[in-house]
This record gives C-alpha cells, sequence and structure tokens, in this order.
C-alpha cells in the first residue's frame, strides 16, 4: 500500500455522505456506493425493506478486501443486535432492518471501497445504502 498522508491531523478532510438506492432488487448483487481513493471510511448505514427470509447480504470491500460481508440472517444468529466492539450493529423496526458499520478508528482506503448489497430472498421493497467518508 502506498503512503498518502492526511492533512487533517485529528479530524477528517472534507467529511461527505454518499447514497445508494435500489428499488425492488431483483436476486443478485447490487452496488449501491463505489469510491475512489484515496479517502478515510468514517460509517455505514443499510437499510433493507420487506424480505421474507434474510438471505441477504451486506458486503464492505477495501482496496480489493472484504472487511465485512454477512447476511441480515447471520447478524441476528450471531448476536450483533446490541452495540458491539465488532463495529456493526443490526436493528430491526418493524418491516425494516437497519445496518450500521463504524470502527472506533477511521479505515484508510487508497484505491477503492464499495458497499455492495446481495440478496436471495424475494419481496424487498428497497435497499438504501449510505456511507461516511472523508478526504486523506
Amino acid at each position: 500500500m502506498g503512503t498518502t498522508r492526511c492533512e487533517c491531523i485529528g479530524g477528517v478532510c472534507a467529511p461527505q455522505r454518499k447514497q445508494g438506492l435500489r428499488v425492488k432488487p431483483e436476486k443478485g448483487k447490487h452496488e449501491l456506493v463505489r469510491l475512489k481513493g484515496p479517502g478515510l471510511f468514517m460509517g455505514a448505514h443499510l437499510s433493507k425493506q420487506g424480505g421474507t427470509n434474510d438471505i441477504s447480504f451486506v458486503d464492505l470491500t477495501i482496496d480489493g478486501q472484504s472487511i465485512f460481508n454477512l447476511s441480515y440472517a447471520a447478524m441476528r444468529n450471531l448476536g450483533f443486535t446490541q452495540q458491539n466492539p465488532y463495529g456493526m450493529v443490526l436493528v430491526k423496526t418493524g418491516l425494516i432492518e437497519n445496518v450500521t458499520l463504524g470502527f472506533p478508528y477511521p479505515l484508510k482506503f487508497e484505491k477503492e471501497l464499495t458497499l455492495t448489497f446481495t440478496t436471495n430472498e424475494p419481496d424487498i421493497d428497497q435497499v438504501i445504502g449510505n456511507v461516511i467518508y472523508g478526504k486523506c
């Protein structure tokens, strides 16, 4: 990896949000957010409305490395339904399931960051993904 120097010591330069939306997504992989580096990942949120079996996956990939990849069913089965040091929480409110990703420190990406949603379940009304990031 390169050694890009961050100019904003003690903070994040130019924080921004990028959002992706898919309405009635068909089965398969859907890219919600793609960012070109260098940059700093601060956090992400993905909400899924509807669905029948929770066999849909959230994937965060940084510079070709999968940082997070779990299904909604696995998140629930593994107990990621409350705050934890891993940096991921699943919260269900009615028909909407929300996943938040965030770590104690920003994660630096040199080349690319992607947030994707892969579904194997019917009847999803919509999926919204947000990534908060900054310049490095």
